[in-house]
């Protein structure tokens, strides 16, 4: 991980420190970028323990468009008790359906997001070719005194990737999104890890991924999200028949909260250890070893079909998470 801690490194060095929504300063820089080779190992950090059954925890809560605190929880996943049930505004928030309510964060953007289509009620081919690609009339209107239509489907934005993997490996429009301008005022925290996208490579057989995260606490937030962006990247090698390769990890904030620099300067006199082995349990399906394309294991995985293999770490170091 020397990636991560030569970005820790330059954010303290050459980051200015200024105010932001949770009242802890922050020193930051803005654009940065960390690249893994996964052929050398799976990017968890081991200058600390990484809480992994929380990582794949989160991340199976986002294949199963989770909405609620108390479902990431029995996942084994706590980090979004404090956003659901202790954020003044979400607390405030009309949209909030009650405790542990989180509204349609990530994953239901991911599996379940939410398009719609306004039609001249007299363009019949148009009506037809949205229902064709799995739109529904959902209501008749006027608009501007013209008859419409407006129709409206729900996109799993990740099963398109996977089809368009097993189908069309050398297309460049493999992403899927988070960031859905029409929810961000009901929902307890806007997307921060917001745009996924796979890299397949026929020839070599290898996946690559990009993910870009508009703003990323160094701290915490990164070995986090690091670590489940590299386990999805693993899961839809394994379910498309292609090898992880290349993980690039995009910042546009990239911050260290005043009250998480002693861990990092902790973290910065410890040697790291080599890098472990992300296993994934033999009952989840390899394409490459069947030839059977298999994506509703996307809502079959558990967290326990994740494991890592050789993971040697520093003790653990703890730090609050800014809310």
């Amino acid at each position: 991980m020397k990636a991560y801690l030569d970005l820790v490194r330059t954010i303290l060095d050459t980051g200015s420190w200024q105010d932001n929504r949770t009242g802890i300063r922050t020193i930051s820089i803005p654009g940065a970028m960390m690249r893994f080779d996964l052929n050398d190992g799976f990017p968890a950090v081991t200058t600390k323990r990484l809480a992994f059954k929380s990582v794949v925890g989160e991340l199976v809560g986002f294949l199963r468009a989770t909405r609620s605190a108390a479902d990431f929880r029995a996942l084994g996943c706590k980090v979004w008790d404090q956003n659901a049930n202790e954020n003044a505004d979400w607390l405030a928030n009309p949209y909030r359906a009650g405790p542990d309510d989180l509204g349609p964060v990530y994953g239901a953007q991911w599996r379940q997001w939410p398009a719609y289509k306004l039609i001249d009620a007299d363009q019949a081919a148009q009506i037809d070719d949205a229902e064709r690609r799995g739109f529904r009339c959902v209501s008749r209107l006027e608009d501007e005194g013209r008859p419409k239509l407006l129709m409206y489907r729900a996109v799993d934005q990740i099963r398109e990737c996977l089809d368009t993997i097993i189908n069309n490996p050398g297309s460049r429009r493999i992403l899927f999104h988070g960031w859905n301008p029409a929810v961000l005022d009901a929902v307890a925290l806007p997307a921060c890890h917001l745009l996924y996208q796979f890299i397949p490579n026929a020839s070599t057989r290898e996946i690559s991924l990009c993910l870009y995260i508009r703003s990323n606490d160094i701290g915490l937030g990164a070995p986090f999200n690091l670590a489940e962006g590299a386990a999805l990247l693993h899961l839809v090698g394994r379910l498309t028949g292609y090898k992880p390769r290349w993980f690039s990890y995009f910042i546009g904030d990239a911050h260290i909260y005043e009250n998480h620099l002693d861990m990092l300067r902790e973290q910065l006199e410890r040697e790291p250890y080599p890098l472990p082995k992300l296993v994934i349990a033999d009952r989840v399906p390899d394409h490459a070893k069947t030839g059977r394309y298999e994506p509703e294991w996307l809502e079959k995985i558990e967290p326990g079909d994740f494991s890592l293999e050789g993971y040697r770490h520093h003790p653990p170091l703890t730090a609050p998470m800014a809310v």
